[in-house]
């Protein structure tokens, strides 16, 4: 076998099979070649992947923030999301019509009975976080229903926005409790939005009360509202001049505490 080139052919298979017993190798896998059909379990279906950029990896446990320190002259206005479609329009359109931008805490459950809600929401540049599945007295869950309620509302935002929004809040609570800020974490939010406001608009009080019940707010305020009440819309108004008549813009959460 003298002819150079029948050598130089030899040699390339050699090396060839070479190559590829050593991408084989254990405990590695030879990359998929470009336009191959995925790799598919025994059953015959595709195998779903441990992570993807939409299911956050578990944390350790949360950090709760219910106000900024940081002295700028702003507060948040943050809305529990539930309730009739149409009066989370009028809100929407009350804020916008002073320039404000705000952060919904949205139910799972209203989510998926108004999908719509959230591209309002994102269409009118606020934010969207994580409020429960089904806004139970959480605190009193044990620790696998605790996660289940977070982790099912954090899958329905990731399926209707892309996204399992920056912040976690606990349902039917005003601070959160260890549990809590640890199956928060879990669930990949490294952060709870809990308030130092509360409007009490959900005891349906009056827009008066409403408005007396913000005015309590400060430079760093995050202040608890919610979209579900009438009540709610007729105190927007008084309420977002009240805080342009004290020099203080309001603004998402993520703003507020960046």
């Amino acid at each position: 076998m003298n002819d150079p080139l029948t050598r130089r052919r030899l040699l390339g298979m050699t090396l060839g099979a070479a190559a590829l017993t050593a991408c084989s190798a254990p405990g590695q896998n030879p990359a998929p070649a470009a336009g191959s059909a995925p790799a598919t379990t025994s059953s015959g279906t595709t195998p779903s992947p441990s992570a993807s950029p939409s299911s956050p990896r578990p944390l350790g446990p949360a950090t709760e923030l219910s106000r900024s320190t940081a002295g700028r002259p702003q507060v948040a206005l943050t809305f529990h999301g539930a309730g009739d479609l149409q009066v989370t329009r009028q809100v929407l359109d009350l804020v916008h019509q002073h320039g404000a931008r705000i952060t919904v805490l949205a139910v799972g459950t209203w989510l998926a009975e108004h999908p719509d809600a959230a591209r309002m929401v994102r269409d009118g540049g606020h934010e969207l976080g994580n409020h429960t599945w089904s806004h139970p007295a959480l605190s009193g869950y044990a620790a696998e229903p605790m996660y289940a309620e977070i982790q099912r509302c954090r899958d329905k935002l990731v399926e209707l926005t892309g996204s399992p929004g920056g912040f976690f809040r606990q349902s039917q609570g005003q601070h959160a409790t260890e549990q809590e800020l640890v199956e928060a974490g879990k669930a990949g939010y490294a952060k709870v939005l809990s308030y130092d406001v509360d409007s009490l608009d959900w005891k349906d009080p009056g827009p008066a009360a409403i408005r007396a019940a913000v005015a309590k707010a400060r430079a760093g305020s995050v202040v608890s509202m919610h979209l579900g009440h009438p009540g709610t819309v007729s105190a927007l108004p008084g309420v977002l001049a009240d805080l342009a008549k004290r020099g203080l813009s309001p603004v998402t959460a993520s703003e507020l505490l960046a």
